[in-house]
C-alpha cells in the first residue's frame, strides 16, 4: 500500500496534475463559487488546448512532409490557427487515416472556438 502523501506527491509530478499550479487565496465568501467556477474553465480550457497540441504533434509527426510542403505554421498566430491549416491539409492531401484526423483535429478547433 502507497501512503498517501507519497500518491499525492506522484499525481502532482507524473499525472493528472503534473501541468497545474496549486494556488491558494483570500477572497470573501459570497466570491468563492464564482472563483471556483472560473478555476474549472481554465481547467477545462488546458485540457482541450494540451489535447490539442497533442493531435497536432501526431499528426505532423505522422504526415509532416507530405501535407506541409508549402505551409508555413511557424507565421501562423496561434495553435488553434496552426491546428485548423495542418488539419485542412490533412484533408485534401492525405489519406483515409490522415482525413480521419484532420477532421477530428477540426472538429476540437471548432469545439474550442464556442
Amino acid at each position: 500500500m502507497v501512503p498517501a502523501n507519497k500518491r499525492v506527491r506522484k499525481y502532482r509530478s507524473q499525472g493528472g496534475a503534473a501541468d497545474l499550479v496549486r494556488v491558494e487565496v483570500l477572497i470573501p465568501p459570497a466570491a468563492r463559487n464564482e472563483i471556483l467556477a472560473l478555476a474549472s474553465r481554465m481547467r477545462a480550457e488546458h485540457r482541450r488546448i494540451k489535447e490539442l497540441q497533442s493531435l497536432l504533434d501526431n499528426a505532423l509527426r505522422l504526415y509532416g512532409p507530405r501535407i506541409l510542403d508549402n505551409v508555413d505554421l511557424d507565421r501562423l498566430p496561434d495553435l488553434r490557427a496552426r491546428a485548423a491549416v495542418a488539419a485542412r491539409a490533412m484533408i485534401d492531401r492525405g489519406d483515409a487515416r490522415a482525413f480521419a484526423m484532420g477532421k477530428k483535429i477540426l472538429d476540437r478547433v471548432n469545439a474550442a472556438e464556442n
